[in-house]
């Protein structure tokens, strides 16, 4: 191991103290030297809970400086920070927190009424300090041995053993690197941060980039169009988001009687979690003046994979090269394979150390030798760059967001009138929706509302299907298995 994740921010402290570092929705605004007192003050709390080295620390959280705070005081004693989406229901969380065992619980409740709801629900107490306000509930210490890792970060849910993804110190250290650099970032920026910091997007592209670089990180806690519009208005230079918000930021320029963008400072924009179109790609640059910037990446390594360098008009929408000191390879062997398509393959110092507690899950997709199976199909052009052709695992990224079909199906699954399911991903106005498919018993179908209500009690609103489809039966193969293809086509009529 080659330093600690909070090195960045010790670097930036002393070289720069009373420099603007962090700001937030609630109102926070913190030099590094506040950054540092409210870090300082959440680890010494966290201490005399009793939390050592090794130890979980959940963080039930939406944007905000606190939450900050709470990532890097875990690093500085050495504990594994384990960022939950507090949008997400109890039992959605009560199953991650089965799993990594934490020995205590911090909410962001300033500034997530959803975090400050499961505070109260969970019976946590309040705490205030430089940090600001939050809510903290004690476990139980029960460390581990992996000084290595920083962060786990959870990406299945209720069926089957969740996934915990173990990111490294080094593994965060690298991507903060590498994804400055390539951004261009410097201290001179100003960095507005919507994406979710429990999404490793938000967490090491946004977040431990604006770090490294010494950048002004501004927090929001949840996307609204106006609130963007204001931020890219008045000086922000650097700016990342999904298709949906960006389409939804247009929209509403265009009602404030703009077509362009009315700002020459926003100097950096790119588009993540989606692929792009080539018409829309167009449309958003148009609209920024500025070139969109596309790239490649999951939670196991680290964020990204590869980036484009774009000039303004650039046709190409590929997720670019390689990052530096990382290779890519396509394994044509796997189903769908051939012709230069195949299944992409990763490895570099990006790389996730594995699954947390799930070694068969590990050893499925890490090889010995450091290849990571990404699940995705792809291929490589003349020029180096990754063409992401589908997905060979169901994941559906709606909103920025993971949603992940089995886990939908299995909350649909548990209504009393329906036999079975399948969900999909389709897209729509640069996102992809989330469609349900439910089979029923002829003469007992349910409401669709009646499910959309039932499914709002188990699962996030971002996992909610957009849409629900009730038959009596569903395309399906002699064994039985729903055919996910042809969903689209055969339902086409009710679409």
């Amino acid at each position: 191991m080659t330093g600690r994740w909070h090195d960045f921010l010790d670097a930036q402290v002393a070289r720069r103290p009373d420099t603007r570092g962090i700001s937030d929705s609630t109102g926070a605004d913190w030099t590094y030297a506040q950054a540092d007192a409210a870090c300082t003050a959440l680890e010494t709390l966290l201490h005399d809970t009793g939390v050592r080295q090794g130890d979980r620390v959940a963080i039930l959280v939406e944007n905000c400086a606190a939450a900050f705070a709470a990532l890097f005081a875990c690093s500085r004693m050495g504990a594994i920070a384990l960022p939950v989406n507090a949008r997400q229901t109890g039992g959605e969380i009560a199953r991650i927190l089965d799993h990594a065992r934490p020995a205590a619980l911090l909410f962001t409740s300033a500034a997530s009424p959803d975090a400050a709801a499961h505070a109260e629900r969970m019976q946590a107490q309040p705490i205030d300090g430089p940090f600001g306000q939050m809510h903290l509930l004690a476990g139980t210490s029960n460390p581990d041995d992996l000084p290595d890792v920083a962060v786990l970060l959870y990406t299945t849910g209720t069926t089957g053993t969740p996934k915990g993804v173990m990111l490294t110190h080094d593994n965060l250290l690298f991507g903060g690197r590498t994804s400055a650099k390539q951004r261009g970032i410097t201290q001179d920026d100003r960095v507005y941060a919507v994406l979710p910091i429990s999404h490793v997007f938000g967490l090491t592209s946004i977040t431990t980039a604006s770090l490294c670089a010494g950048a002004h990180l501004h927090y929001e806690a949840r996307f609204s169009a106006a609130k963007l519009y204001q931020a890219l208005i008045k000086g922000m230079t650097v700016y990342s988001g999904v298709p949906q918000m960006h389409a939804l930021l247009m929209q509403y320029a265009r009602e404030q009687g703009h077509d362009r963008l009315p700002t020459d400072t926003l100097r950096y924009v790119s588009s993540g979690a989606a692929p792009l179109d080539p018409a829309w790609k167009r449309k958003a640059e148009a609209f920024y003046g500025a070139p969109l910037q596309n790239g490649f990446g999951m939670t196991e390594t680290t964020a990204g994979a590869t980036l484009t360098h774009s000039r303004l008009g650039d046709p190409d929408t590929s997720c670019g090269p390689a990052l530096p000191g990382t290779e890519l390879a396509i394994d044509q062997s796997v189903p769908g394979g051939g012709d230069g398509v195949g299944e992409v393959l990763a490895r570099g110092p990006n790389i996730m150390k594995g699954y947390y507690k799930n070694p068969e899950a590990t050893a499925a997709v890490l090889s010995p030798d450091g290849w990571l199976r990404t699940g995705d199909l792809g291929l490589i052009d003349a020029e180096n760059r990754l063409h992401i052709v589908g997905r060979s695992k169901e994941l559906i990224i709606h909103g920025g967001f993971n949603v992940y079909p089995p886990e939908v199906e299995a909350a649909l699954n548990d209504h009393p009138q329906v036999i079975q399911c399948a969900v999909i991903g389709r897209r729509k106005d640069g996102d992809e929706e989330v469609l349900a498919f439910v089979q029923a018993a002829e003469g007992d179908l349910p409401d669709p509302e009646d499910l959309r209500a039932f499914a709002a009690r188990r699962l996030a609103g971002y996992k909610r299907p957009s849409r629900i489809i009730v038959a009596t039966s569903l395309p399906a193969a002699p064994t039985g298995k729903i055919l996910k293809h042809k969903l689209l086509e055969h339902f086409a009529d009710k679409l």
